[in-house]
């Protein structure tokens, strides 16, 4: 939700499918916040971490954006205070964004994968021929 009440569009949301990781800038006029109210909320909400950078700016991944939008509500909509809207985050189960879980776990995924593979290979040829 924005500072206005409205809800983001499903065009807005569709923008951010488009890339993996997003600028403090990008996020804040997408979402009609400033980039320091992003950054206060950083400091308020242990949930809102974007990582950094090599040259020390913040990215958020779409789940970072998604909590965003979830404070958004909460603050702006249900009119929580910032302390009540951090008790309202903290009670929610964590969930790691698919596109996290994926990037952070391909290496070691195609790995193992070899390894069954390779496996499986020398299960196969060492099966006497039919």
């Amino acid at each position: 939700m924005n500072q206005n009440g409205q809800a983001p569009s499903s065009d807005l949301m569709h923008r951010f499918q488009t890339k993996p990781f997003y600028k403090i800038g990008e996020v804040a006029k997408l979402l009609c916040v400033k980039p320091h109210v992003l950054r206060y909320w950083e400091s308020e909400f242990p949930t809102l971490k974007p990582k950094k950078n090599p040259s020390g700016q913040r990215i958020y991944s779409r789940g970072d954006i998604e909590t965003i939008v979830e404070i958004q509500n909460l603050l702006y909509n249900k009119r929580y205070t910032i302390s009540g809207a951090r008790q309202m985050l903290a009670r929610q189960p964590a969930v790691t964004p698919p596109e996290t879980a994926i990037t952070e776990t391909v290496p070691q995924a195609l790995a193992d994968l070899k390894k069954c593979v390779s496996e499986i290979l020398a299960l196969l040829e060492s099966m006497p021929m039919l």
